[in-house]
């Protein structure tokens, strides 16, 4: 069936088919952009002219700010639908609480306007900013997109209207650009803020205090900005450390613009730090949110140039790739870094407390010359914790880490630490277990422990977790291949009481047990 728009003899416009029977109305969603009337679209524009009814939210007061933005374009023979929320932030009695309400509500007012669309006339919903950008047109959108012909006109967003009130780039590059509502938990806000690149918040208001205190705990606070009523009378920007919380309005949103050739401020000799970070085993997807504001944050990247390269490169921050056998000048090249005032960030695979950077940055802050820097070590998943999850929880209850690396402590020691381990029954996870030098460790490693294991024992061979050459698999301790290990290998050898089973679909699971029998 064709269908089109036509005015019928009583000056009202509806859908009719081909043959000119009538057929129901049109739903529109309007963006009508920030709230200065000039920023409405061509679009906007014709749609509201062309409506029969133009229907709009507002609270309990009856103002309707996006009536007020429109009021131009609307006419006296326009039909006008207000609907007014019966609640907006106050409590409420209704049987449902507040969530109830406001469903109770959306379902009222979508019937008002399918009457008038049932009836075969053009239905308007105004919407400040963008309609489906946290916007009131979204809920009669849903409960009437499916049984009416609809269009959504765009609008300009506050967003985009505060990132040119403030005259500075929003996001370039390649930036990632978060959108937040201020009514999100306060550790949620500031998990999300350090992990980003740019930000804007919106929903202020009564929410603004907790919300400027996520942006200081986040660390972002000196680069927030601060945009109130962008494109509207009573339009206020300035610095978000220096707003009076008192005088914060619902529409006013918190920004973090671009970094992209901002300047970095200038710090004095002495009052940098170190960062040392951990990069998860493999890729952006084992980063926590701290690591990434951290990493963000540094005007140095300093680390292996393997676990440098999975930090993204961001303009202004210089990096500083070495070999993995230089850890104490990596150290303290950071350190003296850090001494100039500049905030570095080390890198280190995993966790950098697991045989790994934060042991070597400390050794040498230790020193006199450097026990004035700050120094910070910040948590990452563990090769072990990755290896493990792929296949279930073989860490599940008690378990030693060692390294099988003879480089830096004696063959001796190590040997001694797994029959410790094997002797108390303990599942182990066992780093560094070979290399292109060392090809006899593992072999050594496995007949040691087969003098307290079962031969049965299952033994998890994780390679590259979490990187595009991942294998993960499980075999008996007997079967235990030396050739099939290497550095980037790490194993984790069960208990008598890790369990080992096939599932359905051909899944096999490890897992060690909480509860231990009794003796």
């Amino acid at each position: 069936m064709t269908v089109s728009t036509q005015r019928n003899a009583e000056g009202t416009s509806g859908a009719a088919d081909a043959a000119g029977s009538r057929t129901t109305g049109r739903l529109y969603g309007v963006g009508l952009g920030p709230g200065d009337p000039s920023l409405m679209t061509l679009r906007a524009v014709q749609v509201i002219a062309e409506a029969d009814v133009v229907a709009y939210h507002s609270a309990r007061h009856g103002r309707s700010i996006a009536r007020s933005i429109a009021a131009e374009h609307i006419r006296a023979d326009h039909i006008e639908e207000a609907l007014v929320y019966p609640v907006t932030t106050e409590t409420t009695d209704h049987p449902g609480g507040y969530r109830g309400a406001l469903e109770e509500f959306y379902a009222e007012a979508a019937a008002r306007l399918a009457v008038h669309l049932d009836a075969g006339l053009t239905v308007a919903v105004l919407a400040e900013g963008d309609p489906l950008f946290y916007g009131s047109y979204m809920h009669m959108h849903k409960r009437l997109a499916d049984r009416y012909a609809t269009e959504v006109v765009p609008g300009v967003t506050s967003v985009s209207a505060a990132a040119a009130r403030l005259g500075t780039p929003l996001v370039e590059g390649e930036e990632v650009l978060t959108i937040l509502p201020g009514t999100l938990p306060e550790e949620e806000l500031t998990a999300r803020l350090a992990a980003t690149d740019c930000a804007v918040v919106m929903k202020l208001g009564r929410t603004f205090p907790a919300v400027r205190r996520a942006f200081e705990a986040s660390g972002r606070l000196p680069d927030a900005r601060y945009v109130e009523r962008a494109t509207m009378a009573g339009e206020r920007t300035g610095e978000l450390a220096d707003t009076d919380p008192d005088s914060v309005p619902y529409f006013a949103v918190a920004v973090l613009p671009s970094r992209v050739d901002a300047p970095r401020p200038e710090r004095a000799a002495g009052s940098g730090e170190v960062v040392v970070v951990g990069t998860g085993p493999a890729g952006p997807l084992w980063l926590t949110p701290e690591t990434r504001g951290a990493l963000a944050a540094a005007d140095d990247v300093v680390g292996y140039t393997t676990y440098l390269d999975r930090v993204p490169v961001r303009p202004g921050q210089a990096r500083h790739g070495s070999d993995n056998k230089v850890e104490s000048e990596r150290a303290e090249f950071a350190l003296d870094l850090a001494g100039r005032g500049r905030r570095v960030a080390v890198v280190s695979g995993g966790d950098p407390g697991v045989f790994a950077m934060a042991t070597a940055v400390l050794e040498v802050a230790s020193q006199d010359l450097y026990k004035d820097i700050a120094v910070r070590v910040l948590p990452g998943v563990t090769a072990a914790n990755a290896a493990a999850a792929r296949v279930g929880a073989p860490l599940g209850h008690d378990y030693a880490t060692i390294s099988l690396s003879d480089r830096l402590k004696p063959w001796e020691v190590i040997a001694e630490r797994l029959r410790a381990a094997a002797a108390a029954d303990l599942v182990m996870a066992l780093y560094n277990p070979g290399s292109r030098t060392r090809t006899w460790q593992v072999g050594k490693a496995r007949d040691l422990l087969l003098e307290h294991r079962s031969p049965d024992t299952p033994v998890v061979l994780g390679r590259d977790v979490g990187g595009p050459a991942e294998s993960v698999r499980t075999v008996r301790l007997a079967d235990l291949d030396p050739a099939e290990v290497d550095m980037r290998t790490i194993l984790i050898v069960g208990s008598s009481q890790t369990r080992w089973v096939r599932r359905g679909g051909g899944q096999e699971i490890v897992w060690t047990p909480r509860r231990y029998p009794e003796a």
